[in-house]
């Protein structure tokens, strides 16, 4: 982590790595320069040449896309048209609720939109943000209660303070409350989290990690951010209860750079917990030492693949490893390493301080547990949401203040960028592994985005593909050849020149891409056009027939 970390300091500090900073950091660390140069060329928080004044990131993916009206396109068009300001459409940057969402020297103007004036004097505008950033003073809304929470107060700790002076005690409580509560990962792929503690715990390795994996990236996707800001003790409590039931010392918060607010707050709460003794040399009580550390990422969709989050923190690119081994065996360093999501680290605690009886009765319709739910698109309040597992999609949506400006259901999409799409005639699906699964579809990380009925469908699972190409890490040729490939083809039929011949080749592509691609991002790259077009044949723009 040295590397990257040095890497990102200085970026910090100069706002650019050129040769010959590159050069005076390779003798500073001992590396070769070549290293640095291929960390530089891969992560794309770094740059090479010296900033402007300002730099303004605006979000170009699929819910953003959808936010976009005249006022944002006229604020796009002032901006551009100064030479002191550098404007470049990014990647999603997880605020989803206040589409279009634009990034100022690094600090996001939201909750305001990019689509609606700022509430400043009109002479300033978003120019009189840049000069003068106020609204960054945003703090979390602490006012809110959250069922997960059990003391509702972020200095009590209760939990791993009453487990920690008995280690034993405190193992088996942990994996037997968290098996029986059957909590699944919440970061999309959904293993059941008591088995993966199990098993990290009976390596027998002295040295173990565990790391909260806090870079949710994917279009919509932005529950994990809430948690961060709000609920902090929450993730660190987890963690601590999980180190004292493997065996690890060292606990890491994998964090996507995009979250400078929500660092702020981690920062804090790891402080916090310091002084009061839950981290460190005896932590809670336990007699075992216990700290966490915040690795801030250099970016990239593909670190939210947990190889991929392990690489990066071993200074190298950001590309999956294969698999088996599993992390939970060889993660780290060659270590056991166990790796949940933000929401599974927060639920753990509940689970554990309340039970698995009380787990199961927090669910509706015979379905167990709690969900926090990042609603975004065509709602009238966008946001998060903590509900309980078996909600429906259209209890969600009513959630959210029903359809915005009471437009039709049309679409969604119940688990982010990767999930595939349903029509409205599956609304009554509840949000649960199994019915959404069953549904043709998943619930992923429990991302709902939701379109009216007068969205160009089309064209929003053309951008969803795009996303997928442009975070593609290219190590493998089936992700970084057959993502293009496939986005040509639908530009091809966007513009009216594309034929049916080369559309017909999408579903063998995709399966393609399904059975050889090394991870996640190339297995799911095609499902969004796929299941558009399953449900929604009639929304293909007019081919030629050869």
């Amino acid at each position: 982590m040295e590397i990257l970390r040095k890497m990102m300091e200085l970026q910090h500090e100069r706002g650019y790595l050129d040769e010959r900073a590159l050069r005076a950091l390779a003798r500073e660390l001992r590396v070769p320069l070549y290293r640095l140069e291929g960390l530089v060329s891969f992560y794309p928080a770094f740059r090479r040449t010296p900033p402007p004044k300002h730099i303004v990131h605006v979000c170009r993916d699929v819910v953003c896309c959808m936010g976009r009206n005249q006022q944002a396109d006229q604020t796009l068009d002032q901006l551009t048209g100064d030479s002191d300001i550098e404007v470049a459409e990014v990647s999603c940057l997880g605020r989803c609720d206040s589409a279009p969402a634009l990034v100022i020297n690094e600090e996001p103007i939201a909750p305001f939109s990019l689509a609606e004036p700022l509430p400043t004097s009109e002479s300033e505008g978003i120019l009189g943000f840049l000069e003068n950033p106020h609204h960054s003073s945003w703090d979390a809304d602490k006012s809110k209660s959250w069922k997960c929470d059990p003391d509702n107060n972020p200095d009590l700790y209760a939990t791993v303070h009453a487990l920690a002076p008995s280690p034993a005690k405190l193992k088996e409580t942990c994996i037997r409350e968290l098996t029986d509560s059957q909590l699944r990962g919440m970061g999309g792929a959904g293993f059941p989290t008591g088995r993966k503690w199990d098993l990290v715990a009976a390596e027998s390795a002295k040295q173990k990690y565990v790391i909260c994996n806090a870079d949710e990236s994917e279009p919509g996707t932005f529950k994990d951010r809430e948690i961060l800001a709000q609920l902090p003790h929450l993730i660190i409590e987890g963690m601590v209860l999980a180190g004292l039931t493997i065996g690890a010392d060292t606990g890491i918060v994998y964090l996507r750079h995009e979250y400078t607010r929500e660092r702020r707050a981690v920062e804090m709460a790891i402080g916090r917990a310091k002084e009061l003794g839950v981290l460190g040399q005896n932590a809670a009580g336990s007699g075992q030492p216990f700290d966490i550390e915040v690795f801030v990422s250099p970016g990239g969709y593909i670190l939210g693949e947990e190889t991929a989050l392990l690489e990066a923190l071993e200074d190298k690119r950001g590309e999956p490893r294969n698999k088996p081994p599993y992390p939970g065996t060889h993660g780290l360093w060659g270590k056991p390493t166990l790796i949940n999501n933000v929401e599974t680290f927060a639920m753990a605690t509940a689970i554990v301080h309340h039970g698995a009886t009380w787990w199961h009765d927090q669910g509706q319709d015979g379905f167990s547990g709690l969900k926090f739910v990042s609603i975004s698109g065509d709602v009238e309040r966008p946001g998060v949401f903590e509900v309980p597992m078996g909600t429906t999609v259209t209890q969600l949506i009513d959630t959210a203040g029903g359809m915005h400006a009471g437009k039709r259901l049309k679409a969604f999409l119940p688990g982010g960028a990767s999930s595939n799409f349903l029509s409205a005639e599956y609304a009554d699906t509840p949000m649960d592994f199994k019915a959404m699964s069953d549904a043709g579809s998943m619930m992923g990380t429990g991302a709902l985005i939701v379109m009216a009925g007068d969205r160009d469908l089309f064209a929003l699972a053309t951008n969803l593909v795009k996303f997928f190409r442009n975070e593609s890490c290219g190590k493998c040729v089936p992700c970084r050849v057959g993502s293009e490939k496939a986005v040509d083809i639908l530009q091809a039929a966007a513009s009216g020149t594309g034929s049916t011949g080369a559309m017909a080749m999408l579903p063998e592509l995709g399966e393609t891409l399904e059975q050889t691609s090394i991870c996640g991002l190339g297995q799911v790259a095609l499902n969004p056009i796929l299941s558009m077009l399953k449900h929604f044949p009639g929304e293909l723009p007019q081919c030629t027939s050869i």
